[in-house]
């Protein structure tokens, strides 16, 4: 299995910012992408933003421009850094990490989640 250790969570100011980490670890056969997910009190989890092992990259709308994700290919480590936060940024913030090959199919791995909370 694969395990997903996250970090860089906590309280900040309205406009502060903040850098998650996630990194992977266990049996990684071939990582296709990494992201990140967040979900606030009573709503549904929403994609924050996914990265492919290529570089390639997308965005929730109401983040692009503050946010930026990398993938450090080596480490097997995704960051999410966090620039202009807002309080509508407030949720816990879940790591995912995508596996597999065509042949065998694709798999996906959650971590537990990391809170991030913005104060106005």
């Amino acid at each position: 299995q694969v395990q997903l250790m996250e970090s860089g969570g906590g309280l900040v100011q309205a406009g502060g910012s903040l850098r998650l980490s996630c990194a992977a670890s266990g049996r990684i056969f071939s990582l296709n992408a990494m992201g990140w997910y967040r979900q606030a009190p009573g709503k549904q989890r929403e994609l924050v933003a996914t990265i492919t092992r290529g570089g390639r990259t997308n965005y929730q709308d109401s983040v692009k421009g503050r946010f930026t994700i990398s993938i450090d290919n080596s480490k097997n480590t995704v960051y999410l850094q966090m620039n202009s936060l807002k309080p509508e940024d407030t949720a816990r913030y879940y790591c995912n990490c995508n596996v597999g090959v065509r042949a065998l199919g694709f798999d996906d791995y959650w971590g537990q989640g990391i809170q991030v909370t913005v104060s106005s």
